[in-house]
């Protein structure tokens, strides 16, 4: 396994140098919006400390991510009046990882509709948008 690249798209997140579509955000993670959504609401839960994925997370990483996880994910269900919730997470380009910093993807579900596909861009209004219906439904 490689070493954490601090110039990663994440990192640059957390550090500012790139702008996102905050839902939530607490001492230990951060959560975005993903602008490539594969369904409304899709969002992302990182912790704002490095590890490469839950293959070098530590115990306090993921239980951290996991409770914003179930925090922002409920809050999901309100804001699209979704029917589940898909949870996705990859871990090494062989497993699907893209970018390669731990971050938990959330996706509103509505029972008979299906994902779109990976890699297209979203309507940066509409996805500002999703992510204060969201926070909204945190309160």
């Amino acid at each position: 396994m490689s070493t954490y690249d601090n110039d990663n798209i994440f990192a640059k997140i957390l550090r500012g140098e790139i702008p996102s579509f905050k839902v939530y955000e607490n001492d230990d993670t951060y959560c975005f919006m993903d602008i490539m959504p594969r369904s409304d609401g899709h969002c992302l839960v990182i912790p704002k400390t490095p590890c490469r994925n839950m293959l070098d997370a530590t115990p306090a990483q993921l239980a951290a991510c996991m409770a914003t996880v179930n925090k922002v994910a409920n809050a999901c269900m309100t804001a699209f009046g979704a029917d589940g919730i898909t949870l996705q997470q990859f871990n090494e380009a062989a497993g699907g990882q893209e970018v390669f910093h731990l971050h938990f993807h959330i996706l509103p579900r509505h029972d008979g509709q299906r994902m779109r596909p990976a890699g297209t861009m979203g309507d940066m209004d509409a996805i500002k948008g999703h992510a204060e219906a969201i926070a909204k439904a945190m309160g």
